[in-house]
């Protein structure tokens, strides 16, 4: 029997970028985005015996992603003199489900993408992409020349492009 709390999480982590951006389509330019994205995953944590496996995931997630937003927004409200008002909340919240399709799809087919990449240019694009620090200090931690990097970044980022490409238009892969 499988265990709950994993496909679970997989539910989850599987809906991470469509939260993310549900969530910012709801919040455009606050940088507080993301801190309400983490309430909204731990409240989903919180709330995940209230799912019924089998049913909508995405439905019931986006609403609670909906709840947090107005949440954070009553809690600016007091702390401010910010207030929108009821009949814009409504219409900011309104359901909102993107469409899978595309998204998803590119999401997957990038994930593919690096999977099959080397790992040291998958480490490469995950530290310019995906870290704090400069590519200057990720030269010096791997002795190579800053234009150097920035060479191969270049070309990996062609390579993964054009591999995205392919996934998604269902080509098959040079030999």
């Amino acid at each position: 029997m499988a265990d709950p709390d994993a496909s679970f999480v997989k539910l989850l982590t599987d809906h991470q970028l469509p939260l993310m951006i549900y969530i910012r389509s709801l919040m455009p330019g606050d940088p507080e985005a993301g801190d309400v994205a983490q309430q909204t995953n731990a409240k989903i944590w919180e709330k995940k015996s209230d799912f019924q496996a089998g049913s909508q995931f995405r439905a019931w997630a986006f609403a609670i992603a909906r709840y947090e937003v107005l949440n954070h927004r009553k809690r600016q409200a007091r702390d401010s003199k910010l207030r929108f008002s009821d009949e814009l909340e409504s219409l900011i919240a309104a359901d909102p489900l993107l469409p899978e399709g595309p998204l998803m799809n590119a999401q997957d087919s990038l994930q593919g993408c690096l999977a099959k990449m080397r790992e040291k240019d998958r480490n490469l694009l995950l530290h310019r992409y995906a870290s704090a620090g400069t590519l200057a200090e990720y030269a010096t931690q791997t002795g190579r020349s800053l234009s150097g990097l920035k060479v191969s970044l270049h070309r990996l980022r062609n390579k993964l492009a054009e591999c995205i490409r392919r996934q998604l238009s269902g080509e098959e892969e040079p030999a």
